[in-house]
């Protein structure tokens, strides 16, 4: 994604099954689940680079022995600085006591972060304050252990306010206004509730005070908990969360938005954001992983029981298609395949643009990203150049010299590494993103390898705000000389906002909201703009499932062909001297490649909660008053 675009979270949980002495007897250390989340999480890096945090908690401990971990940072490389910090306070006490060196159980009661249950989370920001306060795990603190809860999540909410006036009404001061702090509250009155009705039903059963402690944890129902807890939320979520005696559960949302997969053996369980992390680090296959379906939770208690349970009834499935084109690593099986497809599935709209000139098209991609759909892309174009080689062979009827054939056989795609970005230019001009002539410098050229005869043909993954697109990537290419530039986005057009963890919450911000905008003008509809804000702010005040998402009428307008245009006119400027088209993938294209994560609201506003159609009007809402709040 050539846009620098915050975006989602990602979740690390682990249980070990056995005592810790196992660990320290088959792989040599009883810090096998510490180490392992490290690498969960640093696996999973390129879904959060705004902090990160670790949390743990050791089972069978005694009282005044400290149960709960937690460390957390938002330094420039996060997870590299929580381990290093848990590192020297491992190998300072490992240096002040020798005797723990070859005991178990002492480096359990006196070393902090060995536990049990682990909880990994790295953070994108997508609303409040990057302060390390902000930072998952997030913990809530009681001197009964199972009261403690410790929370962290890949989620996004809708309905906050509602959620918040519901904590008010159960008659709790939430200290703050926050999806995150609402939902860790809610769990936590329903727990605390679980706890106090079984508390007196052991009373009655005739059991002391202290004898309750232990009944509590075994007789705690984790997912009618949950059930409660969450029957209002409206998000998309992944949420993982620790109880303080080691229950541990991961709830999926119902449309399955946001991803969550797990694998179980008779050592451990675990979950993660993405499939390909856990296959890497536990070394297993693609089938051992499966996936959290929507609506249920992982649940583990305290015993090492695990079910799945489900806790809400599942919608529609609306996997997020985003994880597929960008988000996730492309090194999961599924995605590599799909992402190749949308790179082909784009191959007939390119050589229209292009007019089948492929011996005159140079073809790359930018950035790093978008390699593997431009591999699709080039399977594509050979696939092209093998019919027409054949075609032509064919039409010489046998009639055609050696020279003839090796020459209409050695025609092949013409690929070159055109742009390479320059990492700490970046990281430089982030600083202030004002000095446009900073920003385009962002990549490198290849010069020498275009011809002003030749189109250059540029595969993006998407194309969201097209920021630097307009003012470092096109320019960059117009340099090189080529007759015509065709950017080409794996995405379809981004037109509505997201509210479920993706930091796209400004219509005003999308730039095919802008070309959309500037149709209007061309075709006197500006006045629809102002009818649209009227029906968005007649739906204010209705019940979520009455809400329709009304900026669609003004997209209806236009076809998608009259909006690309219109983009590639505004990424473009009179500076550039190359004719310059936007190609963007159509959304029936995306389904096909993607056909498991078919939830694409952010390019057909089709969204899979009620509370979604209430964002969309929200952000249209802002956009016409003026106002730069965030619409969720």
């Amino acid at each position: 994604m050539s846009d620098a675009l915050k975006h989602e979270c990602g979740i690390a949980h682990i249980r070990l099954l056995k005592p810790l002495e196992y660990y320290k007897e088959k792989y040599g250390t009883a810090f096998y689940g510490v180490n392992k989340m490290y690498l969960l999480m640093e696996k999973q890096h390129n879904r959060g680079q705004d902090g990160a945090g670790f949390a743990s908690i050791k089972l069978d401990t005694k009282p005044g022995e400290r149960y709960i971990s937690r460390v957390r940072s938002i330094a420039q490389q996060p997870i590299q600085d929580i381990f290093a910090q848990i590192n020297d306070r491992i190998n300072k006490e490992l240096t002040e006591h020798p005797e723990y060196q070859n005991s178990v159980a002492l480096q359990k009661r006196h070393i902090p972060y060995i536990g049990e249950v682990l909880l990994g989370h790295v953070r994108y920001g997508t609303f409040g304050k990057n302060s390390v306060e902000s930072v998952h795990p997030f913990l809530r603190q009681n001197n009964w252990m199972h009261r403690n809860l410790i929370l962290a999540g890949n989620f996004n909410m809708t309905n906050v306010k509602e959620l918040f006036k519901n904590l008010i009404d159960l008659g709790q001061h939430p200290k703050e206004y926050t999806d995150t702090i609402t939902i860790m509250e809610k769990i936590g009155h329903f727990l605390d509730d679980s706890v106090s009705k079984i508390y007196k039903t052991l009373k009655k059963e005739g059991y002391n005070k202290n004898e309750c402690s232990p009944l509590i944890a075994e007789r705690l129902n984790l997912a009618k908990i949950l059930k409660k807890a969450a029957k209002n939320w409206d998000g998309g979520y992944a949420m993982a969360g620790l109880l303080g005696h080691g229950d541990s559960f991961v709830l999926r949302d119902p449309a399955g938005i946001r991803p969550a997969y797990y694998y179980q053996d008779d050592e451990v369980v675990v979950v993660a954001s993405e499939r390909p992390v856990i296959q890497t680090v536990f070394n297993v296959n693609f089938d051992d992983v499966k996936e959290l379906e929507p609506g249920h939770a992982i649940i583990t208690k305290k015993s090492g029981a695990v079910s799945i349970k489900k806790i809400l009834e599942p919608l529609e499935r609306k996997a997020c298609s985003f994880e597929r084109i960008y988000f996730s690593r492309g090194s999961d099986a599924e995605i590599y395949q799909e992402r190749k497809q949308l790179g082909k599935l784009l191959m007939p709209k390119v050589l229209e643009a292009i007019n089948n000139d492929t011996q005159n098209t140079v073809f790359s991609y930018i950035p790093n990203t978008a390699e593997t759909s431009f591999f699709g892309m080039i399977e594509s174009v050979e696939d092209f150049l093998n019919q027409r080689k054949t075609q032509a062979i064919l039409d010489g009827k046998g009639g055609l010299s050696a020279e003839t054939v090796t020459e209409i056989l050695s025609e092949r795609p013409r690929i070159e590494k055109i742009a390479i970005k320059d990492v700490k230019l970046r990281t430089f001009i982030t600083e202030d993103s004002s000095r446009d002539d900073l920003v385009a410098h962002v990549y490198d050229v290849t010069y020498g390898v275009i011809k002003p005869t030749d189109n250059l043909v540029i595969i993006d993954d998407s194309i969201v705000r097209g920021t630097t697109l307009k003012k470092s990537i096109i320019k960059m290419m117009d340099r090189l000389h080529p007759k015509k530039i065709v950017v080409v986005s794996s995405a379809p057009q981004i037109r509505y906002p997201d509210c479920y963890g993706i930091d796209m919450a400004r219509l005003e911000d999308l730039v095919a909201f802008k070309a959309m905008l500037e149709l209007l003008k061309d075709h006197n509809k500006q006045d629809m703009i102002k009818t649209v804000y009227e029906k968005c702010k007649e739906q204010v005040h209705l019940e979520d499932a009455k809400v329709k998402n009304f900026v669609k009428e003004l997209y209806d307008q236009f076809t998608d062909e009259e909006i690309s245009n219109k983009i590639s006119i505004l990424l473009s400027d009179e500076s550039v001297n190359a004719e310059v088209k936007i190609i963007f993938q159509p959304v029936s294209n995306l389904n096909i490649a993607c056909p498991k994560n078919l939830g694409d609201w952010y390019f057909t506003g089709n969204y899979p909660t009620v509370g979604g159609n209430r964002v969309v009007n929200k952000a249209f809402i802002n956009f016409f008053e003026g106002n730069k709040e965030r619409a969720y």
